[in-house]
């Protein structure tokens, strides 16, 4: 494995498991009300786009990172929607 690879692993890990604590939290709550839609929806939109770059450019650290943000931040945007 290459250092940029190591490198792009390490950052997409870093701020992929940034998410993992607000998941929980939510989860445990049932309350987003501190959440923005508008801006939760546009992060969305930002990781699928990141993720179809990373497929595109078959950059695995960006594919893994992105696919693995997006089902943690779809769970966020679950709870707002069913919960507010």
């Amino acid at each position: 494995m290459e250092i940029k690879d190591i490198v792009g692993f390490m950052a997409a890990s870093l701020t992929t498991l940034a998410f993992l604590p607000q998941v929980i939290k939510v989860w445990r709550s049932r309350s987003t009300k501190d959440i923005s839609l508008p801006m939760l929806i546009a992060f969305i939109a930002g990781v699928a786009l990141w993720l179809a770059y990373g497929v595109l450019v078959n950059g695995s650290p960006i594919v893994i990172a992105n696919a693995v943000t997006l089902v943690l931040n779809l769970a966020i945007l679950r709870f707002k929607l069913k919960h507010g």
